[in-house]
């Protein structure tokens, strides 16, 4: 359900960056397409995360999303990216695994869930302590890693409209 002040018509454009071993065109990215709004989803390399953060940067220079969107892996890649105010939305974000960033700005909000497996709930809590932002930026959701379950899909969808409503009055 979504919360007031959406407004159902908002069509929004969303960078989803996946995670690692993980394709364009999975679930999420589709739940989002399938809601009306654009995701730009590009193939990030697997192996090379130097190369993923020039391949994500270029789409993002290219399509100046509303939205980015970074799950897992794709989290690291999206706080690795030269975004200015973009707001972003990190699923389970791997900020501990991969790059060098290790905050985020006023504005991102984090998606993440106490039965993760393969990115503890505790590196989001200390990235939202370390980046000194509320504790509501951290929504607990999901069942598992994929966040792909329906309450965490539309935690996603509402996340993603709600940011980027919040980034469009900032500009």
């Amino acid at each position: 359900m979504r919360q007031e002040g959406i407004d159902e018509g908002l069509s929004i454009k969303i960078l989803f960056l996946h995670g690692w071993q993980s394709i364009p065109g999975g679930a999420k990215p589709s739940f989002l397409a399938a809601r009306g709004h654009e995701v730009i989803n590009p193939a990030l390399d697997h192996d090379d995360f130097d190369a993923a953060v020039r391949t994500a940067q270029a789409e993002y220079d290219r399509h100046r999303p509303d939205v980015i969107v970074g799950s897992s892996r794709g989290g690291a890649v999206a706080m690795s990216l030269d975004a200015g105010s973009t707001p972003l939305v990190l699923l389970c974000p791997a900020w501990k695994y991969w790059g060098s960033a290790r905050s985020i700005r006023a504005g991102t909000v984090i998606l993440h869930s106490e039965a993760d497996d393969l990115v503890p709930i505790a590196d989001s809590r200390e990235l939202v302590q370390v980046s000194g932002l509320a504790d509501s930026s951290l929504i607990v959701v999901g069942h598992e890693h994929r966040l792909a379950d329906p309450a965490a899909l539309e935690a996603l969808l509402e996340a993603c409209e709600r940011t980027a409503t919040a980034g469009a009055s900032r500009r």
